[in-house]
Formats: C-alpha cells, structure tokens, sequence
C-alpha cells in the first residue's frame, strides 16, 4: 500500500501506558513502513519532571518503524494544544495523519484500517473523521464498518481537506446550535456532548475533540467506524489527566481485519441505534452506579 499516513503519537507522563502503546503499535502490519512522529509535551510541575524524563529516554530507544521523529516541547502546552499543533503540522506536510495517545493499545490491523480508509474516502467530502474505538454493542447483524455522526478521539485519523473546517473558537461553535441540533449532537440527549461544549466555554474542561467533533458536525461530516474496536484505552485507571477509573468503556479488540468498508456515504441507521442505546443503558442499574462510584472513590 503506496502513501501510507504518517503517524502522529503523543506522549506526556506515563512511561508504562507509553511502552505498552508502542509496543501494540509496533506490531502493526504496516509499523516498519509508517512514519512516527512522538510529541513529548513538557512538564506542568516539578513533580511531573522524573515521568516525563522517563517517557523520553524510552521514546529514545523506539526501533520498527520507517522513520522516527521525537519533537520535544520545553514548556508545558496541555494535551489540546499539542495535539491541535501536531495534527496540523502533519497535515500540512503529508495532507494526512493518524492520531495516537499514549494509552491506546491497537490489533495489528488498525494501521491497515486507517490508511484503507484515508485512500478510499480521500476525495469524498462529506467523510471527516475515520475512527478505530468503537463500544460494545449488543447488535450482531451491523456491517464490519459504517458511517456515524460523532467522532472518537481514541485512535483516529484524518485529512487535512477535513482538518481545515476544525474550528477551535468555541463561540463560533455555539452559535451555530439551536434545540434541534444539540438534541442531535448529543445522540437524543444520551451522552453529554453539549455539557462538554458549555463545560469548555467555562474552562471546565479543555477538550480539543468536542471541538472536532462540533467541527464535524456542523458540516454536516460524517465519521467511519469499525463495528468492533480496533483499540482500547487503558488510561481508565486514575493516572489520565483527564480520565477517571471507569471500566464502561472497555472493549475487547477484534482480531480480524477489516475488509468490508461502506459504498453509501450516509450514517448507518442500525448502528445510531445501537450506539444511542449503549449510551442510554451504558452506565447500568443505580446499584451498578454506586458500587462503582465507591470503587472510585476508594482507590
């Protein structure tokens, strides 16, 4: 496969997540002739210094790609804005770019699916967003990949065609929703797609991809998503910055590849509804919420 996307990986503090990331990514099919790009973004506190210090004398030792690039920031810029510099970076040099974090362990197939899917929806303007995560649905019967609304930033790629419409300004966002369309933004009101938008307008949270996501939808994009994962996120165990202990979103990762991709560019009606009812139920019984939020509060 010719034009293979290069390969965005950010890193802060977290040298275990770290090596098990590139671990998985190394036995990718397509590791040895993808490009890795590894943003180290630098230290908030002092305390922070011994980690990421640790993270980067191991991303120094990373062999099994084609080429690997190590861009180390001296300050600290948060993960939206080194995530924001990094894909447009990338984007603007190779007009394409997978998106890694350091708490994303992929198949060996994930590489294959991205760059598959940038070279079949490369010219249709209308696909924004190719996903690998996707929840555990109870849907047997949905096609290996489909069409959807909302994108996933665990494992992710894009172009810069489509990156060029990501808007950052979170008033420009806003302005544009009336109550129909955050009722569809927000998957009929069963994930909190629109709390993370006013969370962001009051510095609440500092989310690049709820902007993505906003950027998408407002254009009316559409993102590409595998039926069954193609990654997990490990980062659900309270060392994230912005992750809690959680283990509703836990998947096990198809070990098949993908092959069939969607000829229609429209969202899959079946999979909205499969999505939309895992959002509904996803947190489970109050019982089931309480013995967790004990859990959490324990460790």
């Amino acid at each position: 496969m010719q034009n293979l996307a290069p390969i965005a990986l950010f890193v802060y503090n977290r040298p275990q997540h770290t090596e098990r990331t590139i671990k998985f990514l190394q036995q990718n099919l397509l590791a040895a002739d993808s490009r890795l790009y590894i943003f180290s973004d630098g230290p908030k506190t002092q305390n922070d210094e011994e980690k990421v210090n640790e993270v980067r004398s191991f991303i120094k030792t990373i062999e099994g790609f084609k080429s690997i690039k190590i861009i180390e920031s001296k300050t600290n810029k948060g993960l939206a804005n080194s995530v924001i510099e990094g894909v447009t970076q990338l984007n603007q040099t190779y007009g394409q770019v997978i998106v890694f974090e350091d708490d994303l362990v992929s198949s060996p197939h994930t590489l294959t699916y991205f760059n598959e899917a940038l070279n079949r929806y490369r010219d249709e303007e209308k696909v924004m967003h190719i996903g690998a995560y996707m929840y555990h649905l109870k849907n047997e019967n949905l096609p290996e990949s489909f069409f959807y609304r909302a994108a996933s930033s665990w494992g992710w790629a894009t172009w810069q065609s489509a990156w060029q419409h990501f808007e950052p300004n979170i008033d420009k966002l806003l302005a544009q929703f009336d109550r129909q369309k955050i009722n569809e933004f927000s998957i009929e009101g069963t994930m909190n797609f629109w709390k993370q938008m006013k969370e962001f307008k009051h510095g609440k949270n500092n989310s690049w991809a709820i902007r993505w996501y906003a950027s998408i939808f407002l254009k009316g994009g559409l993102t590409l998503n595998p039926s069954q994962s193609l990654v997990n996120n490990i980062g659900h165990d309270g060392t994230g910055v912005h992750s809690g202990i959680n283990d509703i979103y836990n998947v096990i990762i198809n070990p098949r590849p993908i092959k069939k991709f969607p000829e229609k560019i429209e969202e899959h009606k079946e999979a909205y509804v499969a999505i939309k009812h895992f959002l509904a139920h996803r947190k489970g019984s109050l019982w089931a919420r309480i013995k967790r939020y004990i859990n959490e509060k324990l460790n």
